[in-house]
């Protein structure tokens, strides 16, 4: 299948998979004689496992280690302490969001209760000093 194709099966960009091939998680593919990618089967079901992966929060280089742990038939044991720790980091950015969320509420609060005279409180609240 050609590059299009499959950009379409993975719900991705061409850029998309022509970046990821000079990142190195999809194999460089076999070009035809007028110089046209081709790719398998094989390569749409690793693109796809790459954006599924994306999806969960994963980055690139974890995408990448992950790959080499499902070429090597790597144990559950390791995937799976790779994919906790990975839940754990998402826990800590669920608590920052919510931190940021709930103070901007706060905040919102606060400017409904002043007169148009006052400073408004988020703005006063964004020059604090550090």
């Amino acid at each position: 299948m050609k590059i299009g194709e499959l950009s379409k099966i993975a719900g991705v960009s061409i850029d998309t998979v022509r970046y990821y091939e000079k990142r190195g998680l999809i194999p460089q593919p076999v070009r035809s004689s007028s110089n046209y990618r081709h790719y398998t089967q094989h390569d749409a079901i690793r693109l796809r496992f790459i954006v599924q992966a994306k999806e969960l929060g994963f980055t690139l280089k974890e995408i990448g280690q992950l790959l080499e742990l499902r070429k090597e038939g790597r144990a559950c044991v390791e995937v799976r302490s790779v994919a906790e720790a990975k839940a754990q980091e998402i826990n800590v950015k669920i608590q920052k969001l919510s931190f940021m969320r709930q103070t901007l509420l706060d905040l919102a609060a606060q400017c409904e209760e002043s007169s148009d005279h006052d400073p408004c409180p988020i703005l006063k609240s964004l020059e604090k000093e550090v």
